[in-house]
């Protein structure tokens, strides 16, 4: 681990997964489409590339702050030409836990629910300057964190976050507006491609249904979708099935045979099969783990 990162922990090992301003180069950090349980601060440093969110396309650049909302598909796709470095701070965590720490202060509790339960007009802002009490903020979690003993972690993460959601505030509310999203022409047909997938995905799949659809070629959907995006459609739509299959498992008791149903696969024994191949587990196990260290009254709302 490099000497300006934190010590990382996921959400399953514990409240908080952090890093302090962590560096790719050369292609080291390539990501697909995926969401968390938790709520993710993203600050980025340095970098360009595309980031899609809900279907649509944003540049970018340093100085931007994102916020992903529980289970929000989202994916960078980063541009690493002319040496190209990525740097990046992030907090993963799951909001619910955190909601009583808020209680003192109403507007900040407002504010902080707000980001997490309700639908944003955008999940990103610019111009954020290295400079700025938000990066300060994760400065210093950066220095406490390798220090901190079992004892510590809580209220030490808690103060965090409040910290960071209080300077977070202004800049949200100052900035939310003026957001435009990247508007190529290329990123214009992801969008529609994505849009498309998004109605479609929980049935049969068939690449010729798409092109008609949308007026392009089946070689030009293939190639643009590839391009922009990093994956093939199939193994998009595979993607955003086992997405939809993980938060309905953790979010919901429906039966597995019937969240297999939802996402597309009336077979329950290929779904198995499937959620397996992708999650490493089996959807029962996934579920009963996921449980295990996750007690229902820390499931998101």
């Amino acid at each position: 681990m490099s000497s300006r990162e934190s010590r990382s922990r996921d959400l399953s090992e514990g409240p908080l997964y952090f890093a302090y301003r962590r560096l790719s180069a050369n292609n080291q950090h390539k990501e697909t489409f995926h969401s968390h349980r938790g709520l993710e601060i993203l600050l980025i440093h340095q970098g360009k590339g595309t980031m899609i969110v809900n279907n649509v396309s944003y540049a970018i650049r340093p100085g931007m702050v994102c916020i992903f909302q529980p289970y929000q598909f989202h994916h960078l796709q980063l541009d690493y030409s002319d040496n190209q470095t990525f740097e990046r701070s992030i907090a993963i965590f799951e909001p619910a836990t955190f909601d009583s720490y808020f209680e003192k202060w109403p507007a900040l509790n407002a504010f902080y629910r707000n980001m997490y339960l309700s639908k944003l007009p955008s999940p990103c802002i610019y111009g954020v300057e290295d400079t700025h009490e938000l990066v300060t903020v994760f400065q210093s979690m950066q220095q406490k964190v390798p220090t901190l003993t079992e004892a510590e972690q809580l209220e030490e993460i808690s103060l965090f976050l409040v910290s960071a959601f209080r300077s977070l505030k202004p800049l949200w509310q100052t900035q939310r507006d003026q957001i435009t999203p990247l508007r190529t022409r290329k990123n214009r047909h992801v969008e529609q491609i994505l849009i498309w997938i998004e109605r479609h995905y929980a049935m049969p799949f068939h690449l010729e249904d798409m092109s008609k659809e949308l007026h392009l070629t089946t070689y030009h959907l293939s190639h643009l979708f590839k391009e922009a995006v990093g994956i093939s459609i199939t193994e998009y739509i595979a993607t955003r099935r086992t997405h939809q299959a993980v938060m309905l498992l953790t979010t919901t008791d429906k039966p597995i045979t019937l969240i297999a149903e939802e996402i597309g696969i009336t077979n329950s024994s290929y779904f198995c099969k499937f959620f397996k191949s992708r999650m490493g587990t089996t959807p029962h196990q996934y579920r009963k783990r996921w449980s295990r260290t996750n007690p229902p009254k820390n499931k998101p709302l």
